[in-house]
């Protein structure tokens, strides 16, 4: 534990203090930074509710992991830059909860123009350097908590929790950790982190990962999304004969871990950061924490290099696994939004997407149901012409593959006309018809 010592001009050491004194130093009006999913610190962010007191407070931070009763309070505001449960709760409930549209990679320069006050993140305790680990999430949110601390006139609080991991980094040229010189004022906490449990799954998602299946070949370098269809494929690629995988992706979750406990994973031939997995956060089950601990298989780096379509690119033999929510014949995905309802954001669909694109050994997959129940009816994910003010998450000269439970529309190169006939091949039979006369059309005038 940090011994407990009034802040100093020498930064030695910050101060210790209950996450409840923590929220007393925050002003009526202020704005909070924080990060996303495991960058949350929870008991501070479960204190802040105890306040009554707000005439102007702005939180900016993503995907909260529990429902904070501070974002219910008048005179708070949270602007979010992806929706997940809490959040859509929270908006459906008509609390201030705003999104601010931008991929991950936005989500640090966005930080940088506000400069918000006070940054917030939690971390696994301090080593023997003095060093907090930046644990699930390194992400978007380190240069401005770097800039926080050595900012007088800002506010560095960091949660400590010894039930988070020590995760790795590639120094010298990375660094996931922040040293206590920086920290203006540290919490120690001991709550469970938060647990995603196993997605369920049905035969329409066996169905699709099926399909999505045939993309991959030994030597593959993996990048898997969050939810049932990825851990499918991450499953089936662990049980089979294939192997010698690479992974760079986003989000590290319990199917890429199976898939390096069956030996599947050896990062040798990718091309770049050969020898590691590599990933900007992590959200899956304690098995998966417990795994991560310590582990020098799997590096934690920042979004901004993740990320970086470049930089995912110069991956050999890339396959993208990503979900939607609505494509049209045009092949433009709707993947965060739909109708008026804010489902998530935009995190990094495009930025794997727009990398898949520029070799011909990638594929970019966007997999979704062809169907789903919409006020009690059952509608098409696959629609002739998106409804008027539909938000386009990935326009369609970056669409590479569409998988659904009944096929694979590979859309890389071929005509409008040509991908609207695909498009209708992989659609539910039910609804081909009517979007087979809207494909005869596309593409003529």
């Amino acid at each position: 534990m940090v011994r407990r010592t009034p802040r100093c001009e020498s930064r030695a050491m910050p101060t210790v203090c209950s996450a409840e004194e923590a929220v007393s130093l925050i002003r009526p009006v202020d704005m909070i930074g924080f990060g996303l999913g495991p960058a949350n610190p929870d008991t501070f962010l479960n204190a802040l509710g105890a306040r009554d007191d707000w005439q102007d407070l702005q939180l900016g931070g993503a995907l909260c992991l529990n429902f904070y009763e501070v974002f219910t309070k008048p005179g708070v505001t949270y602007r979010c830059g992806f929706f997940g449960p809490a959040e859509r709760l929270l908006h459906s409930m008509g609390h201030k909860v705003e999104l601010v549209p931008g991929g991950f990679r936005q989500m640090a320069p966005i930080l940088a123009k506000f400069s918000p006050r006070v940054m917030v993140v939690q971390a696994a305790p301090p080593d023997e350097y003095g060093n907090v680990n930046l644990s699930l999430h390194m992400g978007a949110t380190r240069p401005e908590l770097m800039r926080a601390g050595e900012d007088p006139d800002r506010l560095l609080i960091v949660e400590v929790n010894p039930n988070l991991p020590r995760t790795k980094s590639l120094p010298p040229e990375y660094d996931n950790t922040i040293s206590l010189d920086l920290v203006d004022v540290l919490i120690e906490t001991n709550v469970t982190p938060f647990a995603l449990t196993e997605p369920p799954t049905d035969e329409v998602d066996a169905a699709i990962a099926r399909n999505a299946l045939a993309y991959m070949k030994s030597g593959s370098t993996l990048q898997t999304g969050i939810g049932a269809i990825p851990n499918i494929v991450a499953t089936e690629l662990a049980k089979g004969p294939l192997g010698g995988f690479g992974v760079h992706s986003e989000m590290f979750t319990n199917g890429l871990m199976r898939l390096h406990q069956a030996g599947k994973v050896t990062n040798d031939a990718k091309g770049v950061f050969d020898g590691v997995s590599v990933t900007t956060f992590a959200l899956g089950t304690s098995e998966l924490y417990g795994w991560l601990d310590g582990n020098e298989d799997v590096a934690f780096l920042p979004v901004e290099t993740i990320n970086d379509p470049t930089v995912i690119a110069r991956n050999a033999n890339l396959v993208s696994i990503n979900g939607a929510l609505s494509v049209d014949l045009y092949g433009q995905v709707v993947a965060d939004n739909i109708g008026d309802r804010q489902v998530s954001g935009v995190g990094g669909h495009e930025d794997f997407v727009a990398a898949a694109e520029l070799h011909l050994d990638a594929h970019s997959l966007i997999c979704l149901h062809s169907t789903a129940v919409r006020s009690g009816e059952i509608v098409s994910r696959i629609v002739g012409l998106l409804p008027e003010g539909s938000v386009v998450s990935t326009p369609r000269h970056h669409t590479g593959v569409i998988v659904t439970e009944f096929g694979a529309a590979e859309l890389t190169g071929l005509t409008v006309s040509e991908r609207a006939h695909l498009l209708v091949d992989v659609a539910h039979p039910d609804f081909r018809d009517d979007l087979r006369k809207v494909a005869d059309e596309l593409g003529r005038s």
